[in-house]
């Protein structure tokens, strides 16, 4: 397996495109993204468990609950949530491009992020859709990747090569997500494509089951969106023999989306609103995999915490008081805790007490861009990795103005 380039765009058949529609103000800003197939493809996809949800993910679940989808569309700088006709305007929206791609509305995906309770006009998408479909291109994921941000500061794509029964096959993704951002199933908006031949039933499998490691160990600020979906496309253009059933192939299927969704899973935690760092916390040593992911997810979800590695102060009993509010049943007399960085690595605190340190050491450490805090607890051998950020000055700012 190996990172390649192409991010949505690197497996066959899929060309991508994104423009400046008038959604948003700013005019040097893309609003509306489009992902595209050239044959009809396996789909499936994740939502927000928010009561309060989108019209998109309420019609793109209607269009891909039997399995099989050919476009994404995504529009930002407006939610499309809490819209007398949000609905209508997300399936206009499909009606319009399929209209132009010469699809069947059903096969879209349409999803929008920005702002929640703004009305949403259909005009500047209608009259957006000719030139993003005019521009679909094989190296259009970057302007896709541009199209669906809102609050983030950097593009999010990548993909990977991998091998099945001798068939070269590759899966690749963009994502969007900087702010309220705290899944319990996925979080903020993924998008996923791949040339290799799976079910929709084993896609689905393969979905659902790698954002319990990955995406749903993630968080930003601890609001779960109400727009959140992660999605994925399979069209088999890479012709290795399906995948049908659970084995080989289905197994390295499952690392290569897994490499693709943990890249992403960081690059989002890393851009996290007016953040400064990123923060992973390992867990190892726990009773149970329930134990050792409770753990992970309190600690980078711990204001005190995040602001204690804003200010890269080793103040390691803000990471034992997560841990103990978590909710999991850990013995604290077993604890252990370091912080690790590119400077190196500082233990702090051994058997639920503190140890010696150097303050100067644990400051180097601490004032990298990427920090680990390490837990281990001592009693099994479960382990489980999430992904957060600092909190700073700058989160607040941000989020005082976002809609005026």
């Amino acid at each position: 397996m190996k990172t390649i380039s192409g991010g949505v765009c690197a497996a066959k058949g899929f060309k991508a495109s994104g423009v400046h529609c008038g959604i948003r103000k700013n005019r040097l800003k893309r609003d509306l993204s489009l992902i595209y197939s050239e044959k009809k493809a396996a789909a499936a996809a994740v939502y927000t468990t928010n009561l309060v949800k989108g019209a998109p993910l309420i019609v793109t679940k209607e269009h891909i609950k039997d399995g099989y989808a050919q476009a994404v569309i995504c529009n930002s700088g407006n939610a499309n949530t809490c819209n007398s006709d949000g609905l209508s305007i997300a399936e206009q929206t499909c009606e319009l491009l399929g209209r132009e791609l010469g699809i069947p509305a059903g096969d879209i995906v349409v999803a929008s992020t920005g702002v929640i309770g703004q009305p949403l006009d259909i005009t500047p998408i209608r009259r957006g859709i000719p030139s993003l479909v005019s521009g679909l291109s094989a190296d259009g994921s970057e302007q896709a990747a541009e199209g669906i941000m809102t609050t983030d500061t950097k593009i999010k794509e990548v993909a990977v090569s991998f091998n099945i029964g001798g068939r070269e096959c590759r899966i690749g993704g963009i994502a969007k997500g900087s702010g309220m951002i705290h899944p319990n199933m996925a979080t903020m908006l993924v998008f996923l494509t791949t040339d290799c031949s799976i079910s929709s039933e084993m896609l689905k499998k393969a979905l659902a089951g790698d954002v319990r490691s990955t995406f749903n160990m993630l968080s930003v600020d601890g609001d779960t969106s109400t727009n959140d979906m992660v999605t994925i496309l399979a069209n088999g253009m890479a012709e290795n023999k399906e995948i049908t059933a659970d084995g080989e192939d289905f197994n390295t299927f499952m690392k290569a989306l897994n490499t693709v969704t943990v890249y992403l899973c960081r690059r989002i935690a890393g851009d996290g609103e007016g953040a400064t760092k990123l923060i992973e916390c390992r867990v190892s040593g726990a009773d149970t995999e329930y134990t050792a992911k409770t753990v992970a997810k309190s600690v980078i979800c711990s204001s005190l915490t995040k602001a204690a590695m804003f200010g890269a102060d080793a103040n390691w009993g803000r990471v034992l008081c997560a841990i103990g509010y978590s909710g999991a049943e850990v013995d604290v007399n077993r604890i252990d805790v370091s912080f690790r960085s590119a400077k190196g690595e500082i233990p702090v605190c051994k058997n639920g007490a503190g140890i010696p340190f150097s303050e100067e050491k644990a400051k180097e450490i601490l004032s990298e861009d990427e920090i680990e805090i390490s837990v281990d607890l001592n009693s099994g051998g479960y382990g489980a990795v999430s992904w957060g950020c600092d909190l700073t000055y700058d989160y607040v700012r941000i989020n005082g103005d976002y809609r005026t």
